[in-house]
């Protein structure tokens, strides 16, 4: 009677941790974004104090204030010098988009329908988040949300820890603490990956595009870093928009935005992501790739942005807990 109980009392939960997980989707996801955001802080700190022996107050507060400087530079810069290229660049990918939907109802390729309606059921399977972010209120709450839970965490990360550990039995306790400090380590590993990346590319790009000719390049070397956050996907759209202002100066222009393309993909696959899966976990693309369609539908923009990172920590979890039983048989 009592073992029917358990498990009774087992399934319980887990329908109603499913049942949470659905109704609390966004504040959970916007939870893991400021999680995300105190690994990239605490890794700066980490990062700056083998060369700046100062306290570790001082040291995160450099790094909070230098991105956070970085990110208002950006938008002014882009908002003063790039407005204008950014309008331009809308006109040239629709132009674009209208063309290449053409000629595919021309070869029988596509239905005949508005390129509108396409893009609409596109977009049609959003999950939650979508319609949170939707308006520009949520989105600057959303993301002032995801800055504040980062910054508190980033500045005493171990209050934290033993907060969720006072939560576990205390056998449990010392494993949650090597666990939480392999996923940290992890994290950290990845994200600077990820942020190297982002400047690999976006000034590779710029450099290259600006070089061959290319209009815009200082716009499209700007999203291009911005979409390398995302893995995967964020390649796909900067190269769309980039071959797609290329051909529209020319063919020459085009092609030479296709070779700046592939190689500053070229060197992100095989010279930055190989190094970074050596010193953190190695995902299989077509793993962070599904899980970036499934969170995407789920959870929205935030489940695309998010889905790599949670995907190697439960993957650095599942190896633990493995290795434990093993240890234990």
């Amino acid at each position: 009677m009592i073992a029917e109980v358990k498990r009774a009392a087992i399934w319980l939960g887990m329908a109603l941790m499913i049942v949470g997980a659905i109704v609390l989707a966004q504040p959970i996801m916007l939870i893991i974004g400021g999680l995300v955001f105190a690994v990239i802080l605490d890794g700066g700190t980490r990062l700056l104090g083998r060369v700046l022996p100062i306290g570790r107050g001082w040291r995160l507060a450099i790094v909070t204030l230098a991105g956070f400087a970085f990110i208002g530079w950006t938008f002014f810069y882009a908002g003063t010098t790039l407005a204008g290229q950014a309008e331009e660049l809308r006109s040239v990918v629709t132009a674009q988009s209208e063309r290449l939907m053409g000629y595919l109802r021309q070869s029988g390729l596509m239905p005949q329908g508005d390129l509108s309606q396409v893009g609409s059921q596109m977009l049609g399977g959003v999950g939650r988040l979508t319609t949170a972010l939707s308006t520009a209120a949520g989105a600057v709450s959303s993301i002032l949300m995801v800055l504040v839970i980062g910054i508190f965490v980033a500045i005493e990360p171990k209050l934290y820890d033993r907060g969720v550990a006072w939560m576990l039995p205390t056998a449990r306790r010392h494993g949650f603490y090597d666990l939480s400090n392999k996923v940290g380590f992890t994290l950290r590993r990845l994200m600077f990956g990820r942020i190297i990346g982002m400047v690999v590319e976006g000034v590779g790009t710029w450099l290259m595009l600006l070089a061959g000719g290319v209009p815009m390049a200082a716009l499209l070397g700007l999203l291009t870093g911005l979409l390398a956050f995302i893995p995967n996907i964020g390649a796909i759209v900067s190269g769309l928009l980039m071959v797609a202002v290329g051909f529209s100066a020319g063919t020459d222009a085009g092609l030479w935005a296709i070779a700046t393309y592939l190689v500053v993909q070229t060197i992100d696959g095989y010279v930055i992501v190989p190094y970074v899966a050596r010193r953190t976990v190695d995902l299989a693309p077509a793993l962070v790739l599904a899980a970036q369609l499934i969170f995407g539908a789920l959870f929205g923009l935030l489940g695309l942005l998010l889905a790599d990172p949670m995907v190697a920590s439960a993957k650095i979890a599942l190896e633990e807990f493995s290795k434990r039983k093993s240890d234990n048989a």
